[in-house]
């Protein structure tokens, strides 16, 4: 090649050479205070067609970062806010549990908690006997064997063969439901809540709360039916 004509780098080499600024500028990141007439000289393009400085564009990235930011603060304290409000109404059914005298009110007193507070569109109460043997022909323990002596809540959309035993004419509304294990010295249970909102209870959502309804309403429940038996 003649004269001063400057000789371009390969392909390779240009990437190494911009790896090295790169690394070299996250090193020294003050490098562009120090060398302000760079600084001048750098422009970013803009989506628009136009440009803007790089100091410029920083600032966008991180005013996005922090809309972002606060897009999850905002969402957690929803959440968290939420939480207290669940909380509180386990609070108070829990109060009205505890002056209940027998079964039946018991039974009708959390489903009109769990309708009116917690907003439940279908509710089903099923208490079971421990003996795996008295419970064989319940078709309720038979749609949830797999359910029945599990410690933890299942959430999630049902089949027509698990929604119609718990709640019969209600069942083909039910696009989903959250299944809450009752346990008791001498009866096991279901508390089934059931919604038309098939996002209302899924999969992946956080049943500590339930678990807890799950373990006060089992308590009392199974205590009843232990004395009125």
């Amino acid at each position: 090649m003649s004269g001063n004509a400057p000789i371009a780098a390969s392909e390779p080499d240009a990437e190494a050479q911009s790896r090295a600024i790169a690394d070299y500028l996250l090193q020294h990141p003050d490098f562009l205070l120090r060398h302000p007439q760079v600084l001048a000289k750098l422009h970013v393009p803009h989506g628009a067609g136009g440009a803007v400085s790089l100091i410029e564009h920083q600032v966008a990235v991180l005013r996005e970062q922090l809309a972002n930011e606060r897009g999850r603060l905002n969402h957690l304290m929803a959440r968290a806010h939420e939480y207290d409000q669940l909380a509180a109404r386990l609070h108070e059914l829990t109060v009205q549990l505890i002056t209940v005298p027998d079964l039946e009110r018991a039974c009708a007193a959390l489903e009109a908690a769990l309708r009116e507070q917690f907003n439940a569109e279908a509710v089903a109460i099923r208490l079971f006997p421990v003996d795996p043997e008295q419970r064989a022909d319940d078709p309720v323990v038979q749609a949830f064997v797999e359910f029945v002596d599990r410690d933890r809540c299942l959430c999630g959309p049902l089949s027509p063969k698990q929604a119609e035993p718990l709640f019969g004419a209600d069942a083909e509304a039910i696009q989903s439901a959250a299944l809450v294990p009752m346990r008791g010295t001498e009866q096991t249970g279901v508390l089934a809540i059931g919604s038309a909102d098939p996002k209302r209870f899924t999969r992946d959502m956080g049943t500590e709360l339930l678990e807890r309804l799950g373990a006060i309403a089992g308590a009392k429940l199974t205590d009843l039916a232990h004395r009125e038996g």
